[in-house]
């Protein structure tokens, strides 16, 4: 922020499409959009309710991102009653979508922004590209939309708008190598860590503490997109070793069952929902991180949010061999088969695992990936597509601030070969399969 408290580019504004609500548990979308306001104003759009929804009692903000201190440049926009979601009449449906659009980038002009860019998060959102008129626009791919674990092609929604924005940013290798060849302004953005947050010393839990060592850890929410079986394979075999899961509960039915049967077991604890700012404070209290994912065509494409929240932690960590994760190799241990599960997580248990040399390389990587060196490359590509200007300004006001964003890139990862799919591994691949 300038000395006044507002962006470093009070002139420019950027115009969020999310799919989910602001009081909701934090994303990529919400670690990278209020990291941005300190470039640039930005306007979270509200997806919109419809007639029943809103005419009920607001679900209400979660306490604990309610009171996360947010940036002056950072805007809530909610289209409340009046702009609702109407499906049927389409005309109507489409001409309030409009009204939506245009008031958000209203809202950013009233704070002087004479440039606005449109920022997409979602394929349904493809309509905004046309409602009103934008500087710039760009598109953030955080997942494969189909949800699909068996592979999916493209949809004619997603690769339109792939084609006509003027920025695409995509998080994983593999969505890389599926999408990234579309547009040639296509940056490859990883998910993060806030650093400080998982690295710093931090109280043990109340509700970890009874619970012994050697504590087998996962934070997260418990989905079916967790190898379930395997979990369930260590817990039935290593009754020495505590299993602690700590996030709030998918409403997966099927997922009943397996969770009543682990639940039963005296060395296996479900901790429950946490907060944002408390599942920061687990991980670096576990003995051994899991990232036990099933091995099909949607995990193929994650990059998970917790691994370099895990490796911040310094804590050994063991995972899934799904693609975004064999580049870390050298930090996380890769797990096909149960026994490879059972073999990787025993290893990590052992003393040469903790010691300080791994921690510390383990937390040299997260460090490399905190949101802020990351936001800053997705700040400077749209400063450079809205034009040379806005570039030359875009250096200028971040070297003044003593933020150099091209060192700051120079000591992250190669984000910015998009076409390099990321690392040799993924280019390797896509040669074999074409």
């Amino acid at each position: 922020m300038n000395a006044a408290g507002t962006p470093l580019m009070p002139d420019v504004g950027v115009v969020a499409l999310v799919p989910d609500y602001w009081g909701w548990r934090w994303q990529p979308r919400q670690q990278v959009l209020t990291r941005l306001a300190r470039y640039y104003h930005v306007a979270w759009v509200e997806p919109a309710r419809g007639w029943r929804e809103l005419w009920r009692r607001h679900q209400p903000m979660a306490a604990e991102d309610a009171a996360i201190p947010l940036l002056p440049g950072f805007h809530r926009y909610d289209p409340g009653r009046w702009l609702p979601l109407v499906h049927k009449p389409s005309r109507l449906g489409a001409f309030l979508f409009r009204q939506r659009v245009r008031r958000a980038r209203a809202l950013l002009e009233r704070q002087g922004c004479r440039r606005v860019v449109l920022y997409l998060w979602r394929p349904k959102f493809e309509a905004a590209l046309h409602a009103a008129h934008f500087d710039a626009t760009c598109y953030h791919v955080d997942d494969e939309y189909s949800f699909s674990p068996v592979e999916s092609p493209l949809s004619a929604a997603e690769s339109r708008i792939l084609r006509q924005v003027d920025q695409v940013f995509i998080h994983s290798p593999a969505l890389m190598e599926k999408k990234g060849d579309l547009n040639p302004h296509t940056l490859f953005v990883p998910n993060g860590v806030d650093y400080a947050s998982f690295a710093g010393p931090v109280p043990e839990p109340a509700d970890l503490a009874p619970i012994p060592h050697p504590r087998v850890g996962y934070a997260g929410a418990i989905k079916r997109q967790l190898d379930w079986s395997v979990l369930r394979r260590l817990a039935h075999e290593h009754p020495e070793w505590s299993f602690v899961f700590v996030g709030s509960r998918s409403p997966h039915p099927e997922l009943g069952p397996i969770l009543d049967e682990l639940s039963a077991l005296e060395h296996v604890h479900f901790l429950g929902a946490k907060s944002t700012h408390e599942l920061g404070r687990y991980p670096q209290h576990f003995d051994v991180c899991l990232m036990p994912y099933k091995a099909d065509d949607y995990t193929k494409y994650i990059y998970p949010l917790k691994l370099h929240e895990y490796l911040a932690s310094g804590r050994p960590v063991v995972g899934t061999r799904i693609r975004s994760l064999e580049q870390f190799e050298d930090v996380v241990a890769l797990a096909e088969s149960p026994e490879d599960w059972e073999r990787e997580t025993a290893r990590a248990l052992t003393p040469a695992e903790s010691a300080e040399p791994r921690r510390h390389a383990r937390q040299r990587v997260a460090r490399q990936h905190d949101w802020h060196l990351l936001v800053a490359q997705v700040a400077g590509a749209m400063a450079e597509r809205l034009g040379p200007e806005v570039a030359r300004r875009f250096h200028a006001c971040t070297t003044d601030a003593g933020f150099d964003v091209v060192a700051a890139a120079g000591s992250a990862p190669d984000h910015a070969a998009a076409r390099d799919h990321a690392h040799p591994a993924a280019r390797r691949t896509a040669r074999e399969e074409r």
